[in-house]
């Protein structure tokens, strides 16, 4: 019977004769992720976030928002008016959209109308955290499309609020209107922070 080393040390002391043996390795080496995969995998995430994104713009304003005017008598949508709007334009559109359109208005921005804004300002966090190194620039960019984010839903809420009231007030309207402008300029401020991260990412990778 084949004595075990531990065995062979006692009987032979310094002179015994100990195979050598290893142990296998418990690490597959194909499974390894250099940064050069994880860097190809997050731009993967980030390009399928901008498509997503944009899908969603397009469903959301150009699209659906759009041919809810059949139901305003043409009027746009108040998430639609980049400058915003006053209390007699929604009061025009009030007595124009029955309780069904308004319902119909309620349930677009349940879906699409929040849906969009989570998504960009998710892909906008990835596309920014992706390309910017520097730390403080990083976080100054994020900023914007958390934002936006935050006054898109905000103004969703603000919107329902409004029409659903018989006869919308000046502070609420006000709010709303705030809240529609201030979407708008944070959604622009997010595609010049997106432009901007692309173009150091770009001036970083040539960097040797």
């Amino acid at each position: 019977m084949a004595k075990t080393p531990a065995q062979r040390i006692k009987k032979h002391g310094a002179k015994a004769v100990v195979p050598e043996h290893s142990l296998p390795s418990v690490i597959n080496p194909t499974t390894r992720r250099t940064p050069e995969k994880a860097q190809s995998n997050s731009k993967l995430i980030v390009i399928a976030g901008v498509v997503a994104s944009l899908f969603l713009f397009w469903y959301l304003h150009l699209l659906t928002l759009n041919q809810m005017t059949q139901l305003s008598g043409g009027l746009a949508m108040p998430d639609s008016l980049i400058g915003g709007f006053s209390q007699d334009y929604v009061a025009q559109l009030r007595a124009a959209m029955d309780e069904a359109a308004r319902g119909q208005l309620n349930y677009v921005h349940k879906t699409a109308g929040t849906l969009f804004p989570l998504i960009f300002s998710f892909s906008w966090l990835l596309l920014i955290g992706t390309n910017v190194a520097r730390k403080a620039w990083r976080w100054a960019m994020w900023a914007a499309p958390l934002l936006f984010a935050v006054a898109h839903l905000w103004s969703n809420v603000a919107i329902d609020s409004m029409l659903a009231m018989e006869t919308p007030d000046a502070g609420s309207v006000a709010l709303a209107s705030t809240l529609t402008i201030a979407s708008w300029v944070l959604f622009l401020i997010s595609l010049l922070c997106g432009a901007a991260a692309v173009f150091l990412g770009l001036k970083n990778a040539k960097q040797p």
